[in-house]
C-alpha cells in the first residue's frame, strides 16, 4: 500500500496532466469544427488554454471537470 506522502503528488500530476489534455482536446476539436464552419482561425495550444480559463471564470468554474 502506498504512503500518502507519495499519493499526493502523483495525485496533483494526474489532475494537471488530464487539464493539458482536456485543453489539447479543446483546440482539436476548434480547429476541425469552427473554421469550416464560420470562417474564424485555428487557434494554437495556448490559446485554446486562455479560453478554457475564460470559461472557468465566466461560467462557474470547475463543472466541466469535476462532473
Amino acid at each position: 500500500m502506498m504512503n500518502v506522502v507519495y499519493m499526493v503528488p502523483l495525485f496533483l500530476f494526474l489532475i494537471v496532466g488530464l487539464f493539458f489534455l482536456i485543453v489539447a482536446l479543446l483546440q482539436w476539436l476548434w480547429n476541425i469544427t469552427i473554421p469550416e464552419l464560420f470562417g474564424l482561425k485555428s487557434v494554437t495550444y495556448w490559446q485554446a488554454f486562455r479560453l478554457l480559463v475564460i470559461a472557468y471564470i465566466l461560467f462557474g468554474g470547475g463543472t466541466v471537470f469535476l462532473r
